[in-house]
């Protein structure tokens, strides 16, 4: 089994990150190879989300390679640390591999001919499909959704805006409820639930898109 590199500390890291931005060309291509280097298990711990998927390990881990070179070509250093950037592109990149063999594949095995009928007419798998079927990667990604969705509601929110919400949309085993009943519920009035409810969604909606 392949062993990785140790991770950067913060400190080595923004330091390379310099480096990369601001050094030689020679600086410039060590450092960029470094950041690489000391960030490929986390191409090979994303992969592994992907080990169930009809797809070679070696071609995730390649793909994923891709992804982490272009986070650190476009990574800004005044948002965080790398590896946080570098696992939306690694994955990004990877949803996009499955997405597009997931197009092509559809493409040719919808319109096989699978038989004929009474007149002799081809008759092809798209004729016969009555629903669609549950899609692994669709799955993956909403529940990777899910998830930064969570962390982003116990993260960004007030505890007000968080209960709120919670007794809205019936997260964490609570039943949903309408604004009138969360207002009679913490004794405050329909309307201020709806401002509050607003803001925090909208709160929710801005970091959503900025990660």
């Amino acid at each position: 089994m392949k062993t990785f590199q140790k991770p950067l500390t913060s400190e080595e890291e923004a330091e390379y990150i310099r480096m990369l931005r601001e050094g030689t060309q020679e600086e410039s291509r060590r450092a960029k190879e470094i950041l690489i280097e000391r960030n490929l298990r986390l191409v090979a711990h994303i992969a592994k989300k992907y080990q169930n998927v009809d797809e070679d390990m070696e071609d995730l881990i390649s793909i994923g390679c891709i992804g982490l070179i272009k986070a650190v070509d476009t990574f800004d250093a005044s948002k965080g640390r790398l590896a946080t950037y570098a696992c939306r592109c690694i994955d990004n990149e990877l949803l996009m591999l499955l997405r597009g063999k997931k197009k092509t594949s559809r493409e040719v095995s919808l319109f096989e001919p699978i038989g004929q009928d009474k007149e002799g007419n081809e008759i092809h798998l798209v004729d016969v499909i009555e629903q669609h079927q549950p899609d692994i990667i669709d799955n993956m990604e909403m529940v990777g959704n899910i998830k930064k969705l969570l962390h982003l509601i116990n993260g960004c929110l007030t505890d007000r805006e968080k209960q709120i919400l919670m007794l809205r949309y019936g997260l964490g085993g609570m039943a949903e409820a309408t604004q009138s009943e969360v207002g009679a519920k913490l004794g405050i009035s329909r309307s201020y639930v709806s401002r509050i409810e607003k803001k925090a969604l909208q709160k929710l909606r801005e970091r959503f898109e900025d990660e």
